[in-house]
């Protein structure tokens, strides 16, 4: 697949420009690998969990009215997991060491995913699959891959009218 070496480059020419990464990952968001860089780590099942974590993140966005989503941000103990969308049909997944600069991370992490999802795009090209998904990540409440979300509603407030006095006859 053409797709996959171009962005497998655009990974590539990622880690020269941010040395703490320790892997990258490129994913349909079903979770389907395009391309990855991920030494010592499963590729397949971090897609998998890519599209997973995609779906609750989204699912997140839609109950808080957060608008569509964007990006995703873990740390833990020894590092961070970062998700970007790429295009309408693709995630890009970055995992960093505790030592990277964050900032750096989502400035360089935006701008491969948005270079990426072009490429994607071009090779591809808009299936059916892929319209479903842009109106997933373009309209709100339409989550990727998810069942409808209903946020809760306050109960709307009713006018506390005092009761008028009752005037006699």
């Amino acid at each position: 697949m053409a797709v996959e070496a171009d962005v497998l480059d655009e990974l590539r020419r990622l880690r020269s420009r941010l040395p703490q990464l320790t892997g990258s990952l490129a994913a349909s968001v079903d979770g389907l690998v395009l391309a990855q860089d991920t030494p010592g780590t499963e590729p397949e099942g971090l897609a998998a969990l890519t599209a997973a974590a995609l779906g609750v993140a989204q699912r997140v966005a839609d109950a808080t009215a957060r608008g569509a989503f964007r990006e995703l941000l873990l740390r833990g103990a020894d590092g961070y997991v970062a998700t970007y969308t790429a295009g309408p049909s693709a995630v890009l997944t970055l995992l960093a060491d505790d030592r990277v600069n964050v900032g750096r991370l989502h400035l360089e992490g935006r701008r491969s995913g948005a270079r990426i999802g072009e490429l994607v795009a071009a090779r591809i090209g808009p299936s059916d699959d892929a319209r479903h998904t842009t109106a997933a990540v373009d309209e709100p409440g339409r989550p990727i891959g998810t069942l409808p979300v209903r946020a809760p509603q306050r109960p709307q407030s009713r006018s506390r009218a005092r009761p008028q006095p009752e005037t006699g006859g």
